[in-house]
């Protein structure tokens, strides 16, 4: 570190020193040959630039996820006030994401104080979406808990005339249900949950982030349990 500032230091006062007017290929001269002299300074460079990226991609989850536990617009299950929040961004038609639905519903099962937030984000095609959109519109009438669940554990991939008829078997107005669909909360969500994903670098389904950490990919019951475990004791 002390290396790389006094290279910096120096190079900074050749920059800038009047009497020198030193142009920019002096410069990279003197920057290679204070490189080749102590080439310490490449391994130095490279590990300060990963921390700097570390702590601003920490940074950047911890302000998600604020963002995400204030939204009114997602799904809440679980404990709407336990002490540790999970959040999930899923795909209806993802088969991990309906393994890590067996995940959730074990914690849920196991832990009365975790509050999971759900974020739709189907990426898997047309199907997907509309099974986001259904999923979402059946909040006006109540029933987004269980059209998740029958959702996520349904066989077979969904499709737009399977989501229509479990609809009707949990007994939502379905027309309503189609109305509701394209309502801005619905697009809303959709929109936030791919922008959020960016964001914090997730490339696929499913994603976690529990606690102050995330978690892409398919989790276990023990690896929740204990990131569950680990946030609650960092607080």
């Amino acid at each position: 570190m002390r290396v790389i500032l006094m290279a910096v230091a120096f190079l900074g006062f050749a920059q800038m020193a009047p009497a020198q007017q030193m142009t920019n290929e002096q410069v990279k001269q003197l920057a290679l040959e204070a490189i080749l002299e102590n080439p310490q300074i490449i391994m130095q460079a490279v590990a300060i630039l990963e921390q700097r990226e570390r702590e601003r991609a920490a940074s950047g989850a911890n302000t998600v996820r604020l963002q995400l536990e204030q939204d009114p617009n997602s799904p809440n299950l679980g404990n709407p006030d336990g002490d540790v929040t999970v959040i999930e961004f899923f795909d209806y038609n993802c088969p991990y994401c309906r393994k890590a639905g067996q995940t959730v519903q074990e914690l849920l099962a196991s832990d009365a104080n975790v509050r999971v937030i759900y974020r739709e984000w189907p990426i898997l095609g047309e199907d997907s979406v509309f099974a986001s959109r259904a999923a979402l519109a059946a909040r006006a009438q109540g029933k987004y808990e269980e059209f998740h669940w029958a959702l996520m554990n349904g066989e077979g991939r969904a499709s737009e005339a399977s989501i229509l008829k479990l609809a009707r078997h949990l007994d939502l107005d379905v027309e309503k249900l189609q109305a509701d669909m394209t309502s801005p909360a619905v697009e809303a969500h959709i929109a936030q949950s791919s922008a959020l994903a960016r964001t914090l670098g997730f490339t696929g389904t499913p994603a976690f982030i529990v606690g102050d950490r995330t978690a892409p990919g398919m989790l276990s019951t023990d690896e929740i349990t204990a990131m569950v475990a680990e946030a609650r004791a960092a607080k």
